[in-house]
């Protein structure tokens, strides 16, 4: 009792404190359940900010009661699976995102067969290869085989993607990993191979290409060489990259006609005057466009273009404007496009009208053949789109 307080036979009924009673009790005193620790409170509501945690959760399902089933082993929620495939003359490095698992196979028939079956278990959402000069091919048909959704990418994109991520060591696992990465991260989309059809005719537009490359080449070394036995040298070789050159002429010629879709792509691309070039022999600017670009008369003006790699790109920044410029795409159909283009700036009246117009405005000479390029495109692209022949209105 403190000093100067009054014992309780001399306090008045005013001051002293009432009887506890068994509703006073229950007014001021939450129940002493297990549900918590007893909480001092005037109201009889649930407080679930203050008092200690319960002992025995009231929740069947939480951690300490029966224990609740994973989603995931349930089957209900299953996160997407990418697998990225760094691609050897003699191995294959697989991995596998997000769950980290890393694998290597060799890149035979027994390697090809395991793989097929692992990834059919793993149901991917996507897996990705580099176009790695032909390697990739084997590898892309066993798993288009097996019905995988597949995406070949520019080996170019997935090195950006690694270093923009902070992987700047390069090994053949670190690149299957960072490949698996840009796949869950880019989703490129997937897209079916071509048919052994159009490969082949693929196979043969490119050696030809690679023929008159090493034609050019030859020619200039001629021209460097002093000794008669050097040059009589390199002209036996030129004759016999001709002889080879003419029997791939033939056989292009042979596939393109044998095939009735190739066949009336051909007929309609051939109606654009300068599609054949300054030679009218021989149409292999609309034979490259059927073989590496099949993707011809399905797009829209913009992303055909893009594809190709006749769209300018903007280099801004801030209130700075930078020159636009051509970036990426598909090398082997722009240089053929090249030539057609400049046929075009004098055979075609579109494209010389077109061409004229630009440099009456002050455009360089190579932005405005670029432009008609560009231009000669869109139209082949509509063309073959509604598969109407050339109109010049």
């Amino acid at each position: 009792m403190g000093r100067g307080a009054k014992p309780l036979s001399e306090r008045s009924d005013a001051t002293r404190p009432a009887p506890l009673t068994r509703k006073r009790i229950a007014g001021n005193m939450t129940p002493a359940v297990a549900d918590g620790s007893p909480i001092v409170s005037g109201s009889l509501q649930t407080v679930t900010e203050r008092g200690a945690p319960s002992v025995v959760p009231n929740n069947p399902d939480s951690r300490l009661g029966r224990r609740r089933a994973s989603p995931h082993s349930q089957g209900r929620v299953m996160e997407p699976v990418y697998v990225g495939i760094d691609v050897a003359k003699d191995r294959l490095d697989v991995h596998v995102w997000p769950a980290g698992e890393a694998f290597a196979l060799t890149r035979d028939a027994a390697g090809l067969e395991a793989l097929g079956a692992r990834l059919a278990e793993l149901k991917p959402a996507l897996v990705v290869l580099e176009a790695t000069g032909g390697f990739e091919m084997t590898v892309a048909a066993a798993l288009a085989a097996a019905r995988l959704p597949l995406a070949v990418v520019n080996p170019r994109q997935i090195r950006d993607f690694a270093r923009a991520t902070g992987r700047l060591a390069k090994t053949d696992a670190l690149d299957a990993a960072a490949i698996a990465h840009f796949a869950a991260a880019v989703k490129p989309e997937a897209r079916p191979l071509p048919d052994a059809a159009a490969q082949a005719l693929g196979e043969l537009v490119a050696r030809r290409r690679q023929l008159i490359e090493m034609m050019v080449a030859e020619r200039h070394r001629a021209r460097q060489l002093t000794q008669r036995r050097l040059v009589k040298g390199v002209e036996r070789h030129l004759a016999m990259l001709q002889k080879e050159l003419s029997a791939l002429e033939q056989d292009l010629d042979d596939a393109v006609r044998g095939s009735p879709a190739w066949r009336d792509s051909e007929d309609l691309l051939t109606s654009v005057p300068g599609i054949l070039g300054f030679n009218p022999r021989t149409d292999t600017t609309a034979r490259t466009l059927i073989a590496d670009l099949p993707e011809l008369g399905t797009l829209d003006r913009k992303q055909i273009a893009a594809l190709v790699g006749v769209a300018p790109f903007n280099r801004d920044s801030g209130k700075r404007r930078g020159k636009r410029a051509i970036w990426g795409g598909r090398a082997g159909v722009r240089a053929a496009l090249y030539m057609a283009a400049l046929a075009a700036t004098r055979f075609n009246p579109v494209i010389v009208a077109f061409h004229q117009r630009l440099r009456a405005a002050g455009k360089p000479p190579k932005v405005a053949l670029v432009a008609c390029m560009r231009k000669l495109l869109i139209i082949l692209n509509a063309m073959l789109r509604d598969r109407r022949p050339w109109q010049p209105a």
